[in-house]
């Protein structure tokens, strides 16, 4: 969940380690620090709370001219955010780590190292890590069989960055249930938990691999996997341009990712469908054979991703003819489950390295699920690595923490699997022709919905000084309803809840008044007229309605009813058309309240613990 970033060069790498940490800024973080060795062995280290820019102040100020460094921003697990809780770590002036993960038995190692005489400087389960390091340090082991050694004893997930005081030629990395890659360079080499942090100084990297743990040189690398065998892993040269991260001319990262909505999905098609038909191979080589067995489907995902799953659901049931099952990710982990003969087990995530997802998706491979499908926004994610079949969605770097397009393609590929998997089940020719159609028209339709963007920031103003507010979908836009209210409370901090319309009668009504906004979702399907009469249950009662409806719906404003109008749509591709204004809506919102709308407080962009 935090960043990590560290260098050993033939130059001066503090500012190499500041752009590293900017450029990890949108994963969520509360400090952040960092630990160059200087002239004599001296490890100078500087730790502030709050942003980055205030880091680089005091660097400023205090310049740090060392050719070996560790960086670090902090999401707070273990111990308030505090400068003393700031990573990097030190021991004994010696040994300084950086790390992200949780170690689960540190109280144990804590009691232990106390008992030894160790002070403690922080409340973190990561200070248990460098006092380790450190023992082995002393005990005259060399810092890459020091940290080994310190591994062996260590139970939960980590990516660690260590270098040691008298040690000037070595950086060391390991990683076990936490992203890591190496940037290799000429002359220099780094650490990062994301390329991102790395691409001003190279697109050349090695993505190290669980339990993999790392010794970089100025000159090279070398890695020793889980059972300590020196390998080879592949250097991959990255195609994302330096300027990805960028926001362009754009206020938000979030604005601009919402209007790259239509590339996005462009992109995500691109080479999916031939002629009237989806290509199963682009799920992997074996996907026909696969999907022609297959009986029934169980998607597990979190957040935004588990929406995206819950509109699957309706699509894969009602369109492919085949049973589905969609389970929240931490809780698919902890209880007994039923595994079906000939099931597609899928997991969704944006980065690949979610906690909870990742551990679902071992959980099921060793449970006996017939087949593994990972629906992934990057190539080398551990999802992507540990599962039969993949599908990336191209969507692109995703800089804000509150997805829009990650979303958005995780929808089509999902529309996408759907129309493959029905084909050997209930979709004929002509109605696999007409859904390629709708999928092809996407772009189109999104961008005019993206149109509405003035219209939207003026209905903002009327929700800036609620307190909260009810969003209703009926079917397939229940779970549009839940992702345009997860948005909405995300970044702009507005307690938002959302329900199927038909629920009302069963306990929300009672908080409906004229200071609780509801925003109702409205395609012109079956189920409008079942959500028409669910809305004037809202209106009887003094409620503010916020409906938006596609051309065709019959629906007038009145008094206490805001009707927005998006272009004519088709209901099989509605939830991709509905998310948009959601999206526009919470973020003008935000913007109006004053918050921040790419990192909101609290909040994380790769969710890599429990």
């Amino acid at each position: 969940m935090c960043g990590i970033v560290g260098a050993i060069a033939q130059r001066p790498v503090a500012a190499i380690l500041l752009e590293g940490l900017r450029r990890l800024e949108y994963r969520g973080y509360d400090s952040a620090g960092l630990a160059v060795l200087e002239e004599g062995g001296r490890l100078n280290r500087v730790r502030t709370l709050g942003k980055v820019a205030r880091l680089s102040e005091e660097v400023a100020a205090n310049p740090l001219k060392g050719t070996l460094g560790i960086a670090h921003t902090r999401w707070a697990t273990h111990g308030e955010p505090a400068t003393h809780n700031a990573h990097p770590h030190l021991s004994h002036e010696r040994c300084a780590l950086v790390h992200n993960g949780i170690i689960e038995n540190h109280e144990t190692l804590r009691r232990e190292q106390i008992a030894a005489g160790h002070v403690f400087t922080s409340e973190t389960d990561t200070e248990v890590v460098v006092h380790a390091i450190h023992d082995e340090l002393e005990q005259g082991h060399a810092l890459i069989e020091a940290v080994r050694l310190a591994a062996t004893r260590l139970r939960g997930a980590y990516a660690l960055g260590v270098i040691d005081a008298r040690d000037p030629e070595h950086l060391v990395a390991a990683r076990q249930g936490s992203p890591l890659v190496i940037g290799v360079g000429f002359g220099e080499h780094f650490i990062a938990s994301d390329v991102f942090a790395l691409l001003p100084v190279t697109n050349r990297f090695i993505f190290l691999e669980e339990g993999d743990i790392a010794e970089l040189t100025r000159e090279g690398t070398r890695i020793w996997d889980r059972d300590g065998q020196l390998v080879e892993r592949p250097v991959k040269t990255s195609s994302v341009a330096v300027d990805a991260a960028e926001r362009g001319a754009y206020r938000h990262f979030m604005l601009k990712e919402i209007f790259e909505q239509p590339q996005a999905i462009a992109d995500t098609l691109q080479g999916r469908m031939a002629g009237d038909r989806v290509l199963p191979e682009t799920f992997g080589n074996q996907a026909s054979e696969l999907f022609q067995r297959i009986r029934s489907v169980t998607i597990v995902a979190c957040g935004t991703s588990y929406h995206a799953a819950l509109v699957a659901r309706y699509w894969m049931e009602a369109v492919a003819g085949v049973p589905c099952q969609v389970e929240v990710a931490s809780e698919y982990r902890y209880r007994r489950h039923v595994v079906p003969e000939q099931a597609l087990f899928v997991t969704i995530s944006q980065s690949g390295e979610t906690a909870d997802t990742l551990a679902a998706l071992r959980q099921a491979k060793a449970s006996g699920y017939d087949t593994t499908l990972a629906i992934c926004n990057v190539p080398e994610s551990s999802l992507v690595r540990e599962s039969d079949l993949v599908f990336l969605t191209h969507a692109g770097p995703e800089i804000g923490v509150a997805s829009t397009k990650a979303f958005m393609t995780q929808l089509v590929a999902l529309l996408l699997l759907t129309v493959a998997i029905g084909r050997f089940h209930r979709l004929d020719a002509a109605g696999e022709a007409r859904l390629v159609a709708l999928l092809r028209s996407l772009p189109a339709r999104i961008t005019e919905v993206l149109a509405l963007d003035g219209v939207i920031a003026v209905l903002a103003e009327q929700f800036v000084d609620k307190h909260h507010t009810l969003f209703l979908g009926r079917g397939e836009q229940y779970p549009i309803a839940m992702e345009g209210a997860l948005k909405l409370k995300e970044i702009s901090y507005i307690h938002a809840e959302a329900y199927p319309a038909g629920e009302l009668k069963h306990g929300p009504l009672a908080l409906i008044d004229d200071q609780m906004p509801v925003v109702a979702v409205a395609p012109n399907n079956g189920l409008l007229e079942k959500l028409k009469s669910n809305l004037e249950e809202v209106r009887a009662r003094g409620g503010q309605l916020f409906v938006f409806a596609d051309f065709q719906v019959p629906l007038e404003e009145v008094e206490g009813v805001t009707v927005i109008r998006l272009p004519e749509t088709d209901e099989l591709i509605d939830p991709m058309v509905f998310t948009v204004p959601l999206q526009l809506l919470a973020y003008h919102v935000a913007v109006l309240k004053g918050t921040d709308v790419d990192q909101p407080r609290n909040l994380a962009k790769s969710v890599t613990v429990e």
